[in-house]
């Protein structure tokens, strides 16, 4: 069941940073309370082959989704303890040592659970994903199988789409990206559009 245009779940869950601080996260309470988005995804398995390469793609990028009044966080079933020896491990031996956003940890899949994101077979976490507004409604959701790494230039466009949205109250058509043209949300609209007006 989708969870676009819904809250999301308010489940807190231990997470683990580069400094080795152990803290308590709730993503819906995080939107709230900061009053920003959150990108937050799931990776299956830390210390894996395609799931460092999304993490350091996530770590290159997250000054953009930063400009964008968004934060980032990672998570997978994996404990503080795996996610803080992988966040120290350098990255010629497997690692992501240079990682600086939060991963959280769900163990008991909770969350997960809740999301209904866990591959039954191996007790782990897809490749989900979910944008979230300020208010802890969720706007993109995503989940890719295990073998497929996610394209991290694709959720800076759709949270783009969103912030032109919500300033300009007009709508974004297929590929639209920042600085191409938008529509007003009507039949006239789209006529405009269509006709290059």
């Amino acid at each position: 069941m989708s969870l676009v245009g819904k809250e999301f779940p308010d489940v807190t869950l231990k997470a683990m940073d580069y400094l080795g601080d152990d803290k308590e996260i709730n993503v819906l309470e995080m939107c709230k309370k900061e009053g920003k988005k959150v990108l937050l995804f799931w990776y299956p398995k830390d210390f894996t082959y395609v799931c460092p390469t999304e993490l350091f793609a996530f770590q290159e990028t997250v000054e953009e989704f930063g400009k964008r009044n968004c934060l980032v966080l990672g998570a997978s079933c994996d404990t503080n303890e795996v996610h803080f020896a992988w966040l120290s491990t350098p990255k010629e031996e497997g690692g992501i040592e240079g990682v600086e956003y939060p991963i959280l940890s769900d163990t008991w899949r909770k969350l997960a659970g809740e999301l209904n994101i866990t591959d039954l077979a191996d007790n782990v976490a897809y490749r989900a994903t979910y944008l979230l507004d300020e208010q802890g409604f969720c706007f993109h959701e995503s989940v890719n199988d295990m073998p497929i790494g996610r394209n991290v230039g694709e959720y800076l466009r759709i949270l783009d789409a969103k912030i032109f949205n919500e300033k300009n109250g007009e709508v974004c058509p297929a590929n639209w990206e920042e600085g191409k043209r938008a529509m007003a949300e009507s039949r006239e609209g789209v006529i405009n559009y269509s006709q290059g007006k």
